[in-house]
């Protein structure tokens, strides 16, 4: 069972993710919480797998609760919860080492398949923002441009091609079909990548492939 923490401060939004994770088999919320220090104690004593955490939270927000869980709880897997109207706080969030994003008003099937992914060591960055926020926030910045630009010069063709999918949010599966490759064949690539990119993660890595302008800008 995939143990789930859900926080938000809003108690119908936090009820509503939690009956749709209730209709998961293969989850269980173990742990609520309204504030971001409620949040880490939660993940602290549940041994929460994944914690979905609104981005902006009273009594230590979602931001500072993620890298707090990040630091003491490092086994469980961070996403965040956010709006378009809060996009400018995801940058942080990122850098931070969370595993991906979500809107809140995302569909149902999409929230299940992202806890289900997150889970199992993959990152899910919400395909219908993924672009506008990592773009807009992280790669206009001149000198993380510039960093990134010569981490991405350390790559291979394959390795920069796979870089490039994780930036557009593809998953392993989605990334081995369009680039024809074997799924084992795309993680052996993808762990070149963030060792020569010296990431933690794939969001962090996305981080980089945008910093870098693989990506033409998002229309």
């Amino acid at each position: 069972m995939i143990r789930v923490l859900v926080a938000d401060d809003e108690a119908l939004i936090r009820t509503g993710i939690m009956l749709i994770l209730g209709h998961a088999e293969d989850m269980e919320v173990v742990a609520e919480a309204a504030d971001g220090r409620a949040a880490v104690e939660a993940a602290r004593r549940q041994a929460v797998d994944v914690a979905l955490l609104d981005i902006r939270m009273p009594g230590g927000d979602g931001l500072a609760a993620a890298e707090e869980i990040a630091r003491v709880v490092p086994r469980t897997k961070v996403v965040m919860l956010t709006t378009f109207g809060e996009d400018g706080y995801v940058a942080r969030a990122l850098r931070a080492g969370a595993a991906g994003f979500l809107l809140k008003d995302t569909p149902p099937a999409e929230l299940i398949r992202a806890v289900r992914t997150v889970a199992a060591g993959d990152a899910f960055l919400s395909p219908q923002i993924t672009r506008k926020l990592i773009e807009q926030h992280l790669a206009t910045q001149t000198p993380h441009a510039e960093t990134a630009r010569t981490k991405v010069a350390r790559l291979s063709e394959k390795e920069r091609q796979v870089l490039v999918a994780v930036a557009e949010g593809r998953s392993n599966a989605e990334t081995a079909r369009a680039l024809h490759m074997g799924e084992s064949t795309v993680k052996a690539h993808l762990s070149q990548v963030l060792a020569k990119l010296d990431c933690a993660n794939r969001v962090q890595a996305a981080i980089v492939a945008h910093d870098a302008g693989l990506l033409p800008p998002a229309s």
